[in-house]
């Protein structure tokens, strides 16, 4: 299989830090934040496989490790790597780096699913 992979950018805003998001105290990038950024690199990676109106897919599962922190207003870089598409499972390696390197890495897992037929069920799982 050839390897795929796509790369997303972001500056570290005010909402992206932990004291913002709750995760944290301090005024450091938040581990939602970096898995956000993770997972959209993943996703839009998969909308260009895919390349289907009908399909997209969800994320199912994601791992990760946030080994060094990042200040407000530095650029951060997220990146996957699909390593498998077995079917409709996608399984990617997942990396986030600052200026002075990586600042995270994992895994994540994504299955493709018929969108309406997704949107429908979860706008209905209450109604009876």
């Amino acid at each position: 299989m050839e390897e795929k992979t796509l790369t997303k950018s972001i500056k570290v805003e005010e909402e992206q830090l932990a004291v913002s998001m709750g995760s944290g105290g301090l005024a450091v990038l938040a581990t939602p934040a970096v898995v956000a950024l993770m997972e959209n690199a993943a996703f839009e990676l998969c909308e260009e496989i895919l390349n289907n109106d009908e399909l997209t897919t969800v994320g199912t599962a994601i791992s990760i490790e946030h080994t060094s922190p990042t200040p407000l207003g530095a650029e951060i870089s997220a990146t996957a790597v699909l390593k498998e598409n077995d079917g409709r499972f996608f399984n990617f390696e997942v990396s986030a780096s600052d200026a002075k390197g990586i600042i995270a890495k994992g895994t994540h897992t994504r299955v493709s699913v018929k969108a309406e037929k997704f949107q429908k069920k979860a706008d209905e799982k209450f109604n009876g």
